[in-house]
């Protein structure tokens, strides 16, 4: 008889977190958000600036919000964390966390919070998970950046919503990095 397995610990466990932060979130009122997991210009000598510099990524506004990366996280993270290994994606997963919160610090007034850079790391990290020859630069990656982060560019002109366009465009990036230096 086949058991349920925890395949992909760092995926399933940022998952999970995300969710109970949610819950947690809703029954503060938002004040699990505002003062811990969601990232904007504050005093560096807060002692939850850097929490929240990381943690920006765990906090999720609502539950379209949190579903829409966390689904992503879930296709997208057991087959990374199987090639690069746990450590490794989690080390990716911080430091994509620090490059797109101090992004929005710097260009932004506006607060910060979800895993969307995380997931468009993940997208165009996946763009490289097939590479066999490791000096090539896989066409996968190249249609990723140019439609994923081309459609976030050219929203960012076209459109006003509350989504950090440039987050997306961070994270993919970021993922773009990591790739090549795995490679």
């Amino acid at each position: 008889m086949k058991k349920i397995s925890y395949n992909a610990p760092l995926t399933l466990t940022f998952s999970i977190c995300s969710l109970i932060l949610l819950l947690l979130n809703n029954y503060t009122s938002g004040l699990s958000n505002l003062y811990y997991f969601s990232v904007y210009r504050s005093s560096i000598n807060e002692p939850a600036f850097f929490l929240r510099l990381f943690g920006h990524v765990l906090g999720h506004a609502n539950w379209d919000h949190l579903l829409s990366n966390v689904l992503l996280l879930l296709i997208l993270g057991p087959m990374l964390e199987e090639k690069y290994g746990t450590k490794k994606m989690f080390i990716m997963v911080l430091w994509t966390a620090l490059i797109t919160g101090l992004v929005n610090l710097l260009l932004f007034p506006h607060m910060l919070l979800g895993a969307s850079g995380i997931v468009f790391m993940m997208i165009v990290l996946s763009s490289f998970s097939n590479n066999g020859r490791k000096t090539d630069i896989p066409l996968t990656m190249i249609f990723v950046m140019i439609l994923y982060i081309g459609r976030e560019l050219v929203a960012s002109w076209v459109m006003t919503d509350n989504i950090s366009r440039i987050t997306h465009v961070t994270g993919g990036i970021v993922g773009a990095w990591f790739g090549f230096k795995s490679q």
